[in-house]
This record gives structure tokens, C-alpha cells and sequence, in this order.
């Protein structure tokens, strides 16, 4: 098909609020709109039409048992959607608009093609002005996986939306490079007092804390999750945000790493911290290093993660080593799409020089 592209950025001209009323009626009319929030760029469909929920699944190559998320345009929406509670009111008031998907029972409005055949669905209020106001244009909730191809980096830029969707779908609103770099943080409701933790985010399980008093963190989050377990939530069963290229994770202090390195032959490429750019680059010349961010800014290293792996992707390198996040704020966010990304490969420097599967 023909891809329609359109630049919409802020603050909304006549020709942009043109723009995205075309893409609200291409939505009501069961087209694909590709359109960007604050996280991720997103794949949007009417989410209350299972024969556009179809297409979504057909356009990424995706698994029909991973569900997709519900886009509101406002927290309020989501009681036409799914029972809500006390506690997603106490959620949405801290954390909506924003990064935090929250699952909860599905009402018959929203077919089983958009939750994969669960009894529950996923809603997220984006802060993004430009998926708030496609939303509002629309009139309807949005299904909305990341616009990439199923298991690729999800993208952050145009640029890597056309890479991947030019052609499968009907139109991409480009509204320039998303702020977070990941998708967003996922939830599902157990009680009024327990959340369980299925894909960590910008939304961290400390800030949780404050709303939550018990939460539960999904053992998918931090290892491979068997193949007969049910897929509760988008990223958490299949290999996912992967490069073509090999990715392997050191864990180990930085001497340890660099003596590691050493070994490796040329063509391979490091993702390292903007602390060590300088000196690796001189003592391991055969090897290309690509800034990830300061050790101590996991925004950054949040923020540039997909758009490099996609980078280095295009450049044609044998491998891909990069740094084993730590497991708490921002960072557990960071462990989960990497692990993911390098199919848990992950080399144990400490203990003994190879790869752990898993």
C-alpha cells in the first residue's frame, strides 16, 4: 500500500490540525495510523474493531497471542474500556498522562483480538501532545504496539518507523524523536493494595511505592519466560527489541570488561559509558565504541538504547557487547530490554569468561 507521511510537531499549525484530522478518520475507518508518544512511536488502530486489530498483527508480523495496548485520550476513558478501582484512580492521578500501562478486567467494548483472547486489557493515557490530540480527533480509544517490526528495536524516530512500516501501513505522523527512548511501564491490578510489575519503564517500582503498598515484580521481567506461560502483557514472552547483530552483555567491573574486550576480534562494536569512551578507544583501537551515556544517567542510556542498536545494525559489525544494567530504578527498565535484545546471553566475567544462556 501506499504510505501517506505527514509531519506534525507542536505548537499545531492550520496544515498539522489538518493532518491529524485526516488521521483520526483513517483510524475510524479501520485504517493504520503510525503516530509517536512520549515513550515509543506506537501502531495505532481502532481499538473497539477486531478486523483493524487484524491488521496490526499482520503489519508487524506479531504473534496473535501477544495483546496490545489501549490508548485513551484521558484517564477517565478507561472506565468505558475495563472495570476500574479505587486504586486506578489513585494511579492515574499520580502517573496519567504518562508512561504507566495498567491492566485491568475487560468490558465488552473492546474485542478479544485487541487482548489476545485474555479476560483483561492494557490502558495507557499518553502525555505525548501529538497522540493526546490524535486521540481527541479520533474520538475513539487507539490499540497501539510499538511501529517496528515484531522483535526489531522499537523505534523512536521516524526515520525508523519508515525503515520498518513504509508500505504496511496507511499513514505515519511524523512528530520528531520520542523523549523516553522505552516503552512504557506495565501493571496489572491484583487487589487494592497489590500491583504486579510484567514490563518495568520510566514509571520505576520505587515510584510505585508511593501509590502501591505491595508489588509484585514477574518473574518474566528478569528471566526467559517458558513457552507454554500466558503472554499477560506486550514484551514479555517473545525476543524482543533485538538487533540483526549478535548481542551479548558483560557482567563485570570495568577492568574485567576490558580485559575481556581485548580478546575480541575487529568488526565488534561496544556500547560503553561516556566515562570510559576516551580510554577505551585508545587501548582497543580495532574496536568501535558507541557513547551509551554516563554510568550515573540511565535517561540518557534509556533514551539513545534502540536508536543505536539500530545504528549498529546498519554498519554491518560481527557482534555487540554492552554493559550489564543494575536491577533497580530506571536501570531495571534498561536490564529488561537488554536482556531481551541479547536473547539472555549474558557473559559472567567474574565467575568464568562465557556465554550464560538464559
Amino acid at each position: 500500500m501506499k504510505t501517506e507521511i505527514l509531519t506534525v510537531h507542536t505548537p499545531f499549525r492550520e496544515e498539522e490540525i489538518e493532518a491529524l484530522d485526516r488521521a483520526g478518520a483513517c483510524l475510524r475507518a479501520g485504517g493504520l495510523v503510525i503516530f509517536p508518544t512520549e515513550t515509543v512511536y506506537g501502531l495505532g488502530a481502532d481499538a473497539t474493531d477486531a478486523e483493524a486489530a487484524h491488521r496490526i498483527y499482520e503489519a508487524k508480523g506479531r504473534p496473535s497471542d501477544n495483546p496490545l495496548i489501549v490508548h485513551v485520550a484521558e484517564p477517565s476513558d478507561a472506565e468505558k474500556y475495563t472495570i476500574t478501582t479505587p486504586l486506578y484512580e489513585r494511579l492515574a492521578s499520580r502517573f496519567m498522562p504518562g508512561p504507566l500501562t495498567v491492566i485491568m478486567p475487560c468490558r465488552e467494548s473492546i474485542p478479544r483480538a485487541v487482548t489476545a483472547g485474555l479476560s483483561t486489557v492494557a490502558i495507557r493515557c499518553p502525555a505525548h501532545p501529538v497522540a493526546h490530540a490524535l486521540l481527541c480527533k479520533a474520538g475513539i480509544p487507539i490499540a497501539a504496539p510499538s511501529a517496528n517490526l515484531s522483535g526489531s528495536p522499537s523505534p523512536t524516530r521516524a526515520d525508523h518507523v519508515i525503515e520498518d512500516m513504509d508500505g504496511r501501513v496507511d499513514m505515519i505522523l511524523d512528530g520528531g524523536e520520542c523523549e523516553i527512548g522505552l516503552e512504557s511501564t506495565i501493571i496489572k491490578i491484583d487487589s487494592e493494595d497489590t500491583v504486579t510489575l510484567l514490563r518495568p519503564g520510566a514509571i520505576t517500582v520505587e515510584m510505585l511505592a508511593d501509590v502501591v503498598p505491595h508489588i509484585e515484580i514477574a518473574d518474566a521481567v528478569l528471566s526467559a519466560m517458558s513457552e507454554n506461560t500466558p503472554v499477560l502483557s506486550p514484551g514479555m514472552k517473545y525476543r524482543h527489541y533485538a538487533p540483526k547483530t549478535p548481542l551479548y552483555l558483560l557482567d563485570g567491573h570495568r577492568d574485567a570488561c576490558l580485559a575481556y574486550l581485548r580478546t575480541r576480534p575487529q568488526g565488534s562494536a561496544v556500547l560503553c559509558y561516556d566515562e570510559d569512551l576516551s580510554s577505551y578507544q585508545t587501548l582497543l583501537p580495532k574496536i568501535v565504541f558507541f557513547s551509551f551515556g554516563a554510568l550515573a544517567d540511565e535517561g540518557t542510556q534509556a533514551h539513545r538504547l534502540f536508536t543505536l542498536l539500530r545504528e549498529i545494525d546498519k554498519r554491518g559489525f560481527s557482534d555487540i557487547y554492552a554493559p550489564l544494567p543494575r536491577k533497580s530504578g530506571l536501570g531495571l527498565a534498561l536490564y529488561n530490554r537488554m536482556i531481551r535484545a541479547a536473547a539472555h546471553q549474558i557473559i559472567h566475567l567474574e565467575e568464568k569468561e562465557e556465554v550464560e544462556n538464559g
